[in-house]
């Protein structure tokens, strides 16, 4: 066992867990899932069966990850923050396999007690603000927040919003790396890593 699980975790068998991850106080981890290498899982976080987390993935307290979700490298998952596996649950209706897939790209972060309705896709580096609900797909270093969420801007990949000048071009004040805004596609691009 090449990670870390602490004596209160409950790890089912056929769990795939990457090497240098740590699993928390009162987590349960299903089978089926599988972790990547140096991930972290708070305590009391719950990863259903056949769930996909990549490397370094940063997941705080009190988060279930369910069936149908899957998180690329370098996603961090805030507190408390919720996702849904299926469109309109009933107590009274078995919705087993009919879970919708949600998909967290690369490097994005969903902040404290976000929501996030199933069967969407959250773009690289998006920020999605505490508290905000996602009931739509978030493109690409997006800004979003509130109830539904509303993208009120662009980050960079490290988290800050971005500025852009009159040629469409900004500057991350942390790394220096530069952006485009192509204002025909409403998208942004690293021009210079």
């Amino acid at each position: 066992m090449n990670y870390f699980a602490h004596g209160t975790a409950v790890i089912d068998d056929n769990c795939q867990i990457g090497d240098g991850t740590k699993i928390w106080h009162f987590t349960h981890v299903m089978s089926g899932c599988t972790i990547g290498n140096t991930c972290n899982l708070g305590q009391n976080v719950v990863i259903s069966p056949d769930v996909v987390l990549g490397n370094n993935v940063k997941i705080q307290n009190n988060v279930s990850v369910y069936t149908g979700v899957i998180c690329e490298d370098d996603v961090f998952l805030g507190p408390s923050m919720v996702f849904t596996n299926v469109i309109n649950p009933r107590s009274h209706v078995n919705r087993r396999g009919q879970y919708a897939k949600t998909l967290v790209k690369k490097g994005a972060s969903i902040g404290a007690n976000a929501t996030i309705v199933c069967g969407v896709e959250i773009g690289e580096y998006a920020l999605i603000g505490a508290g905000a609900v996602v009931t739509k797909n978030i493109k690409p270093y997006a800004l979003v927040v509130g109830n539904p969420a509303r993208q009120t801007g662009w980050v960079s990949i490290y988290g800050h919003k971005l500025k852009f000048d009159a040629n469409q071009e900004a500057e991350c004040p942390e790394s220096h790396q530069r952006y485009r805004l192509d204002k025909e596609t409403d998208t942004v691009m690293l021009i210079d890593k």
